[in-house]
């Protein structure tokens, strides 16, 4: 993963429909250390439309993370799961599903889905920042993923 080496910016796609979400997750990631590009959208159809490269993203480049809500309008985030990971293209993409759903059935779908992660949104700033800053330094620092996805 291009990540792991500080000298060149970790993509990450974040797809939030709740506006307040959106804020704080964009907020907590830009003041980390980790060089990065946030490319955020609060739809499924403008998250596929990009990850599809389709007009106008035809030269976009594909992230190295996706960080998903569930509920989203257009397409929801399990049908936008269901994309990324039924496409060569994207398939190989980590995503967390970082939804405020704790439902069993939301988890299991999300994994039997393709997620590489599920994480429940804290309901304190404290809490909900310190779980933002661990995803991104488990997929920066931790996880070893193959190059050139």
């Amino acid at each position: 993963m291009r990540a792991t080496n500080l000298e060149l910016k970790m993509t990450i796609l974040l797809v939030e429909d709740d506006p307040g979400d959106m804020f704080l997750t964009r907020r907590v990631l830009e003041n980390s250390r980790i060089p990065l590009e946030i490319v955020a959208f609060s739809d499924g159809n403008s998250a596929i439309a990009y990850l599809s490269q389709d007009t106008p993203y035809q030269d976009a480049p594909l992230p190295d993370l996706i960080i998903l809500d569930l509920n989203l309008p257009g397409q929801d985030g399990r049908e936008v799961l269901r994309r990324i990971k039924s496409n060569p293209a994207t398939e190989k993409i980590p995503v967390v599903v970082f939804s405020t759903s704790d439902a069993p059935r939301d988890i299991k779908t999300s994994y039997e889905n393709g997620a590489n992660c599920y994480v429940t949104k804290p309901l304190n700033l404290k809490d909900y920042s310190e779980v933002v800053i661990s995803i991104q330094q488990y997929w920066a620092h931790i996880a070893t993923l193959p190059q050139n996805l």
